[in-house]
């Protein structure tokens, strides 16, 4: 088990963590990818999640190649379901505001690290109401890499001025666990319960049922 003691900064993931939003981008690249041919879940959907979206369709177009429409009008149609569906359906997580405040009362700095593109970052906080809570955001969008990739991980410590082993990932996706044990941060795997539960999600430090749950481990250190 981490030593919670020398934590001083939280970076969270987003979809899945923060707003349930794995419903919304199941809806969308199912509703996207029949356009172009492709049973998203029967080639096995679950394989991208947590990745950075132009890397899902990378990934998809390698295996399926489609003709009457270009990767970028895919990425941009599945934005549009997704801002969409976030502004009409976005809901968070359990124990979401309760753990940001607990955060916040305790002075830590609080991170954002998301695969999803900024105009998801955006909306989904100003839909859930917890913009504040923030004191940096970074899309994997203005990175070099994705996860599993630890960039992300890295350049939020440096906007939030912290040292990797002083952060604490919260993490629900397999890519993202590996992205923040990468970064040489502390994580905690809390799986959405959309995802299968693999024996791999053991490589992350903590792993627990739900914020609320994380919630009660931090208060009784």
């Amino acid at each position: 088990m981490m030593d919670f003691k020398n934590i001083d900064t939280v970076i969270f993931d987003m979809d899945g963590v923060l707003i349930d939003s794995e419903p919304l981008w199941k809806a969308a690249e199912i509703k996207v990818f029949a356009s172009i041919g492709i049973d998203f879940m029967a080639v096995g959907g679950e394989k991208t999640v947590g990745l950075r979206i132009d890397e899902v369709i990378d990934y998809w177009f390698e295996k399926y190649p489609w003709k009457n429409k270009t990767k970028a009008q895919v990425v941009d149609e599945i934005m549009n379901e997704m801002v969409n569906g976030i502004k009409a359906h976005g809901q968070p997580m359990k124990g979401v505001v309760e753990i940001l405040e607990f955060f916040k009362s305790k002075g830590m700095k609080i991170g954002l690290a998301s695969s999803s593109f900024q105009i998801l970052i955006d909306t989904s906080l100003e839909k859930l109401g917890i913009t504040h809570f923030f004191d940096a955001t970074l899309s994997a969008q203005n990175c070099t890499y994705g996860k599993p990739h630890p960039e992300v991980y890295i350049e939020t410590a440096k906007l939030l001025k912290s040292e990797p082993q002083n952060c604490l990932v919260i993490e629900d996706s397999l890519n993202g666990v590996i992205a923040g044990k990468a970064a040489k941060m502390n994580v905690v795997a809390v799986p959405d319960g959309t995802h299968e539960i693999t024996e791999q999600l053991k490589v992350a430090d903590l792993q627990v049922d739900n914020l609320g749950e994380l919630l009660n481990v931090f208060i009784t250190v």
